[in-house]
């Protein structure tokens, strides 16, 4: 006895391949309209910024003359705000993703601040530089310094990475701490000893893909007051500093066409920076994939 009737099969399969064979076409042409977009992209920043990109271009201050402007104190001053980004950002991170993956009950309030730390994540930066103008800036008194810069970045990338190792916390195995608890350890050890290593390949990449952002972020800067042009270097946490982001805005905004050769060496320096951390993000990640 036949229960198969093959040539209504047959005519639903062909009208499936169809739609097939349809989306794939479609998401194909998405694939390549972004990779041109990129590619036309980097091509312009490239072919305008190469001829400037040059040792005196990474040793020079900040200059009216397009052929004799340079990155110096925008990249340092960059270095510093990573100084203070970096440790903040990821001790206060890591700490909360742990009280709430952890220690937190599961109640309402809970799930209410675990809601709107996610959504924070999606909150518009220059909302962030207005907090930081008003807390840091003008409430605490630390001006246009890198302190304050550091905090306001801080706060900026702060739910991606509680976000980021929330989930890298969560996706250790239950299994893995009932047998640390089986052998005796406290709460505290299994999480130094068995969540933590396991869940910081998770926990190191989404905290450098933060750090990426934080750095190649203007709005924030560009409220809390920070200059475009310093003549100096910055000897402290103190001291009144540029960015990159803002040396590049400054030149891609004036009229004078040379300068937007200029702002494309800088693009290249900022984009070598950022594929610099991301490749670092992938190795760690890989690395330590294997180990656990």
């Amino acid at each position: 006895m036949n229960y198969i009737e093959h040539t209504s099969v047959l005519k639903r399969m062909k009208k499936r391949l169809v739609w097939n064979k349809v989306w794939k076409s479609v998401f194909l042409v998405a694939v390549l309209i972004a990779l041109l977009a990129l590619v036309v992209l980097l091509a312009r920043i490239v072919t305008q910024g190469a001829g400037y990109l040059t040792w005196d271009f990474l040793t020079n201050f900040a200059s009216r003359i397009p052929g004799n402007a340079g990155i110096k104190a925008a990249l340092v001053g960059s270095f510093y705000l990573m100084l203070v980004v970096a440790p903040v950002s990821i001790l206060l991170g890591v700490s909360s993703a742990i009280y709430l993956e952890e220690y937190a009950k599961k109640n309402k309030l809970n799930d209410f601040i675990r809601m709107n730390i996610s959504n924070l994540a999606g909150v518009p930066s220059i909302v962030f530089g207005l907090l930081g103008l008003t807390i840091f800036v003008r409430m605490m008194d630390l001006g246009k310094s890198i302190l304050a810069a550091g905090f306001t970045m801080s706060l900026l990338v702060l739910p991606i990475i509680i976000v980021a190792a929330q989930e890298a916390i969560r996706a250790v195995s239950s299994e893995q701490r009932e047998a640390s608890y089986g052998m005796g350890a406290t709460k505290w050890q299994t999480i130094i000893r068995v969540v933590l290593p396991a869940a910081l390949p998770g926990i190191l990449t989404g905290s450098i893909l933060a750090l990426s952002r934080a750095i190649g972020e203007t709005a924030p800067l560009v409220v809390i007051g920070i200059p475009v042009i310093l003549q100096f270097l910055p000897d402290g946490l103190l001291s009144t500093f540029t960015a990159l982001p803002m040396q590049i805005y400054d030149w891609a905004k004036r009229p004078n066409e040379e300068f937007q050769y200029v702002a494309a060496a800088g693009i290249m320096v900022l984009m070598t920076v950022l594929i610099l951390m991301n490749s670092i993000a992938i190795y760690i990640r890989n690395k330590y994939q294997k180990r656990y």
